[in-house]
């Protein structure tokens, strides 16, 4: 790990409650890990019996839409832009669910459960291959095993069939 500021190598170094912490000793700084923030939706229809999953451009497996949080924008801003933009569709309800750190990307996951208005699909094509609408069990066969996207999904389930 390197200084963000001037580039020199980090150093962990005890800070406060806060434990051990990358510290510059060029900038005389703590330097706290940086990493980007993104939504991931679990989209249900409005009878909440169908979830819609997307197998974006070249990818074999089908995962759950997401994108990432712009500089200045809120998380509940993007999933109703994010949808949008690759779907057409509205987001007519949305709840914060759960999030989880996706180390690969270095990213924080923030999941929402998603209600989309009813209507025809038009996919954003530079993105994705294929969306469809599966029944619970259908999309935890499609989902990416192993993967954020199933966990979210796993537990995105389990809260529709308490409703």
């Amino acid at each position: 790990m390197h200084c963000p500021v001037c580039g020199e190598k980090l150093a962990l170094f005890l800070h406060n409650q806060e434990g051990l912490v990358p510290f510059c000793k060029h900038c005389e700084e703590f330097r706290f890990p940086q990493f980007a923030t993104a939504v991931s939706m679990v989209v249900v229809n409005r009878a909440h019996d169908k979830i819609l999953l997307a197998r974006h451009k070249g990818q074999q497996d089908y995962i759950l839409f997401a994108g990432y949080v712009k500089k200045g924008e809120t998380a509940e801003k993007t999933v109703t832009r994010e949808f949008r933009e690759e779907t057409k569709l509205n987001v007519v309800k949305y709840k914060y669910m759960s999030s989880r750190y996706h180390e690969p990307h270095n990213v924080l996951m923030l999941n929402f459960l998603v209600v989309a208005e009813n209507g025809e699909l038009s996919l954003d094509l530079s993105e994705l291959d294929d969306a469809v609408w599966f029944d619970f069990d259908g999309a935890l066969q499609a989902i990416r095993k192993g993967s954020d996207a199933e966990a979210f999904l796993k537990n995105a389930i389990t809260e529709l069939k308490k409703q």
